[in-house]
């Protein structure tokens, strides 16, 4: 079991940065695959951006060049740098884990990002 929390979301102007964080309840990147999801209302939930042990990280093509997902594994957090945000980034961000060999998943309760002026 893994309980995930993130934090760091807000409301921000056009063209500003936030970064969210995951904090795991437990050791997670060598056993996890890592990843951070949005779901705006009315959409689908979709994938950011996703990290795993030993691997480069991986990015939607929205975000690439603009949003950075890196782990602290002293820390068992995640965190993604959002930086140029527009108003299309408006969702509620969600922290995943997934074990890759018991396909076990893990979602945080999300952290709402409003990029508005």
């Amino acid at each position: 079991q893994v309980q995930l929390v993130e934090s760091g979301g807000g409301l921000v102007q056009p063209g500003a940065s936030l970064r969210l964080s995951c904090a795991a309840s437990r050791s997670i990147f060598r056993f996890y695959v890592m990843g951070w999801y949005r779901q705006a209302p009315g959409k689908q939930r979709e994938l950011v951006a996703i990290i795993t042990s030993g691997s480069s990280p991986s990015y939607a093509d929205s975000v690439k060049g603009r949003f950075t997902i890196s782990g602290d594994d002293a820390k068992n957090t995640v965190y993604l740098q959002m930086n140029s945000l527009q108003p299309e980034d408006t969702a509620v961000y969600y922290c995943n884990a997934y074990h890759s060999l018991t396909r076990l998943t893990y979602w945080g309760q999300g952290t709402q990002v409003t990029v508005s002026s």
